[in-house]
């Protein structure tokens, strides 16, 4: 489990130079990135409480401290978007998925955790590009409307055209702004529609590539059930998770 959990030594020579704490760096030169890295992960795919963390790794307190930290600093974010720059373009896809929200997650007030008949839960937003890996992200509470998620993220989208289901259906809020972006809109119509506009049926087949994305991400099992109190760590378990997904 413990190798099937870590970092290769490929991922981490991409990893190491975008770290803090690197030899070389500003600042104070860290004990053991590389094993932290390691424990964080460790703890993302297994799912276990923090506190829970095997020995070998130190002491638990020590490393979601230093997580937290470095989640506060925007790290696990900023190595995302480093390696992520290079995306695909042509085309992307917009969705969102649900993940249950532990019972020991709820506490805090605007923490993207919300409470329907299947109880706690977050929903992930997510923008991948036209091979299927992410690019943006914006967490909601779970039973936020996806266009909450879609007014965040397609101001910030740069491609050619969006993919996106009939929840993402909507002239003001989605198709006149990506008309104003120049994106063209592959979007389902509702049934409700009077003058229904078409889309390329071929290219929305494309679409199966954010779903695939999403099977990934949930094998991180603190992510497929969020433990985590603040949507902040939360979040920057999914910028570690997907970042994890790049470099496989």
């Amino acid at each position: 489990m413990s190798r099937r959990y870590a970092l290769t030594d490929e991922q981490w020579s991409k990893l190491e130079p975008l770290l803090p704490g690197r030899k070389g760096h500003v600042g104070m030169t860290a004990k053991d990135n590389r094993l932290f890295i390691d424990a964080v992960l460790f703890r993302y795919r297994s799912g276990i409480p923090w506190r829970d963390l095997p020995e070998r790794f130190g002491d638990f307190r020590v490393v979601h401290t230093r997580f937290s930290r470095w989640s506060k600093k925007g790290v696990w974010e900023r190595v995302f978007k480093i390696l992520s720059a290079d995306a695909d373009n042509e085309y992307a896809m917009i969705d969102s998925t649900i993940v249950r929200a532990h019972q020991h997650s709820s506490g805090g007030a605007d923490e993207a955790i919300g409470r329907s008949a299947g109880g706690l839960s977050t929903k992930i937003n997510s923008v991948v590009d036209a091979l299927g890996n992410p690019t943006l992200f914006f967490l909601t509470a779970g039973q936020a409307s996806d266009l909450e998620g879609a007014d965040a993220l397609i101001p910030q989208i740069k491609a050619n055209a969006l993919l996106a289901d009939k929840a993402y259906d909507a002239d003001e809020r989605v198709r006149d702004v990506l008309k104003q972006k120049s994106i063209e809109p592959v979007i389902p119509f509702r049934k409700n529609r009077l003058n229904p506009p078409d889309y390329d049926k071929v290219l929305y087949k494309a679409r199966y590539l954010i779903e695939h994305f999403f099977g990934k991400l949930k094998q991180y099992r603190a992510i497929a059930t969020r433990y985590d109190k603040r949507a902040r760590n939360f979040l920057s378990g999914v910028y570690l998770a997907s970042t994890l997904i790049f470099l496989a």
